[in-house]
């Protein structure tokens, strides 16, 4: 649902930026997003956009393909200009994302064509580290002439146009099929992709312009961008958690915590809220971690008291 995760994408860049500036009663990132920008942005997520049925579109379901289906006569090609994002995105060679599903390309675009195929993503676990792929598929078809969705974040070709800058490394991809030591190599193809990538953004002029500072890298999964995370921590990072970071690498002033990918379906024709379920439809996880959380416990000894005094 690349909508959603733009949307998520957006408020989460945003939001935490905001906060800093009004509290400290100045503007913290310059750099980043100028103050009208950041005013545009939120007053834009504050009002839901609507479909012809006038249902919001902060609540429709959709799919990657739904959004690029064919669209209405209203439907127009996103202009730059009334954006709420511009964001230049690196063409980075296809060992960095897509070629790590497998695609190989035809050597004439370091892109695949997602008019005619979009290279398919592991299910299981792998989907919630998946914004890397959501994020990249996003931006690469924000141009399109026929694209149903909001005109939110939109790819630009001059980075001197662009708010922010878009690193398109699927880093948790990479760790999840490419951390191990394969004989007789020394070193992971993970680790010599996090050198490759460090190599490459300081050679940069957009990187040494901002010190690396307006950069959005991906390191969703906490065991991604070990190598690469103490030289590149200037940058923005997308995160799932702070648990692994030293402070100054990743903190709440400069970066993003995205959610994980929901791995339930969302039940059809379900127009209950919160507070009018009485009973817990599904508890999914693994009980004994090496971090196992007090809330976590407290649900499992719930379940299990319920289903005992049932009996």
């Amino acid at each position: 649902m690349p909508f959603f995760f733009c949307l998520t994408f957006l408020v989460l860049l945003v939001i935490p930026y905001l906060f800093f500036w009004v509290d400290s009663g100045k503007q913290v990132v310059s750099h980043v997003l100028p103050k009208e920008k950041i005013v545009s942005v939120i007053e834009n997520l504050n009002t839901p956009s609507t479909n012809h049925e006038g249902e919001s579109t902060l609540f429709k379901e959709s799919t990657f393909l739904h959004q690029h289906a064919p669209a209405d006569e209203e439907s127009t090609q996103c202009n730059p200009g009334n954006a709420l994002l511009k964001v230049f995105m690196y063409d980075l060679p296809p060992e960095f994302h897509f070629g790590i599903l497998g695609w190989n390309g035809d050597g004439k675009s370091v892109w695949p064509n997602i008019r005619a195929e979009v290279p398919h993503y592991p299910g299981g676990l792998n989907l919630q580290h998946s914004i890397d792929y959501w994020l990249t598929l996003d931006l690469l078809s924000s141009r399109f002439s026929d694209r149903s969705a909001p005109c939110s974040a939109v790819r630009v070709e001059d980075s001197r146009e662009a708010d922010v800058v878009f690193v398109p490394f699927f880093s948790s991809l990479s760790y999840n099929r490419h951390s191990k030591v394969n004989p007789p190599e020394t070193v992971s193809t993970n680790e010599l992709l996090q050198k490759k990538l460090v190599e490459f953004l300081t050679s940069q002029r957009e990187w040494k312009r901002s010190g690396g500072r307006d950069h959005i890298i991906m390191a969703h999964h906490p065991n991604s961008m070990l190598d690469a995370r103490m030289k590149l921590w200037p940058c923005m990072f997308i995160l799932s958690d702070f648990g692994r970071y030293f402070p100054h690498v990743a903190n709440v002033e400069k970066d993003i915590i995205a959610p994980y990918k929901h791995l339930i379906k969302t039940f059809v024709n379900d127009s209950f809220g919160f507070d009018n379920r009485s009973i817990l439809l599904y508890f999914q996880g693994g009980i004994h971690r090496k971090d196992v959380s007090a809330l976590q416990l407290t649900l499992v000894k719930s379940v299990r008291s319920m289903l005992d005094s049932n009996r």
